[in-house]
């Protein structure tokens, strides 16, 4: 940090010393108290840090900052994530990446995966929950609808669903590049609530799961062709691609596309005769 950080940063975490009462840090007040907010020394041992070191950095001095510590001090200050990101950027070390709140699908993003059928679309996050499908992605298990919300996952009805062995063509290909997707996006969020109860759950219910997680495969998403074998259309070769939500990172559209002009007329009396094209 230069001079002139020092003293920003400085100057900042003293501000939000003096603004933060005790009864809002959690402390008893106290009867004498000539200092407006929070003393330096109750900074420090909510902080973990020694009085000495804390002191040293409201006076600017040219002393090293970890992450971990200044990840402390933005819990013990209640700073804002604006204020948060603020602090980093004074002390000039790299934020953390933070993990998207959950988002619903927008209404404009869901009326044009229903405008895609007879094409199946939907739209998932990086766990592969399944936020918003067409009537061309439902489920032959009795709907994606009448599922648990738990349950409305693509990995999770791959490794559950005794059909979906038998529907993919290429059932250990899809589900090796899958899991690989999946565990980079499980890198990047590795505190992330939701990718730990899927991988728990999915451990404790699937022995072919956890044998395919147990080899860590890692995987680049890319466009392909995936074979199905429907139990009344027979032979469907569509294209897949997935695209990513521009204004909600963490969200994507993934689309069928049939590969052939026979495969779109199959697929087309597929969703007219039974009310929906049972892929998934």
């Amino acid at each position: 940090m230069t001079g002139v950080q020092r003293e920003l940063l400085a100057a900042f975490l003293r501000s939000r010393r003096e603004a933060l009462s005790p009864e809002r840090a959690g402390l008893t007040p106290g009867r004498r108290r000539r200092t407006p907010g929070l003393r330096r020394e109750e900074v420090a041992q909510l902080s973990g840090v020694s009085l000495t070191w804390y002191t040293w950095l409201e006076q600017g001095r040219d002393i090293r900052v970890s992450r971990q510590v200044l990840e402390a001090l933005a819990h013990t200050l209640q700073l804002t994530p604006a204020e948060r990101r603020h602090l980093f950027t004074l002390a000039e070390t790299a934020l953390p990446a933070e993990r998207p709140e959950p988002v619903a699908v927008n209404p404009t993003l869901r009326k044009l995966v229903e405008t895609l059928d007879p094409f199946p679309a939907h739209v998932i996050n990086d766990c592969w929950d399944l936020l918003a499908a067409n009537r061309a992605y439902a489920s032959p298990v009795g709907g994606l609808e009448q599922l648990p919300q738990e349950e409305r996952n693509s990995i999770w009805l791959l490794f559950t669903r005794p059909q979906m062995q038998s529907l993919l063509v290429d059932w250990q290909r899809e589900v090796r590049g899958i899991l690989g997707q999946f565990r980079i996006s499980v890198g990047r969020n590795p505190d992330d609530p939701r990718a730990a109860a899927l991988i728990d759950t999915l451990t404790r219910s699937s022995g072919q799961f956890r044998a395919l997680w147990s080899e860590h495969p890692v995987q680049a998403f890319q466009p392909t062709l995936k074979r199905f074998s429907h139990p009344t259309a027979g032979r469907l070769d569509l294209n897949y691609t997935k695209l990513d939500v521009a204004e909600t990172p963490g969200q994507h559209l993934v689309v069928f596309i049939p590969s052939s002009e026979e495969d779109e007329r199959a697929l087309a009396r597929l969703v007219e005769e039974s009310g929906q094209a049972a892929l998934l």
